[in-house]
């Protein structure tokens, strides 16, 4: 297969493994403790653990738009990937 319109990059491919790995884990861990562990967050509406990665996926998308708008090439996107990181653990924690 010719995958050369993609433009894979190393940080393109971190992406879509991630998300990849992020299903697998929410899957299996449903399958192990079924019902979501729904539950009141700072937002103070009921949120399960498919609604908290979906919020955390949504944030990661801006904070790289964001990140792309003022620094564009100047800065590396790890750098974007690790503030995502910590967003996501701020979500999953409190949200």
């Amino acid at each position: 297969m010719n995958f050369d319109w993609m433009a894979w990059t190393a940080p393109t491919a971190a992406f879509f493994l991630i998300i990849f790995c992020l299903l697998v884990t929410l899957t299996v861990w449903e399958i192990r403790n079924p019902g979501g562990s729904p539950r009141l967050g700072i937002l103070r509406f009921e949120t399960t653990r498919g609604d908290r990665l979906f919020v955390s996926l949504l944030g990661a998308a801006f904070i790289h738009i964001i990140w792309l708008a003022l620094f564009g090439d100047a800065l590396s996107l790890w750098w974007a990937f690790a503030i995502a990181c910590v967003y996501a653990v701020g979500v999953f924690r409190w949200v």
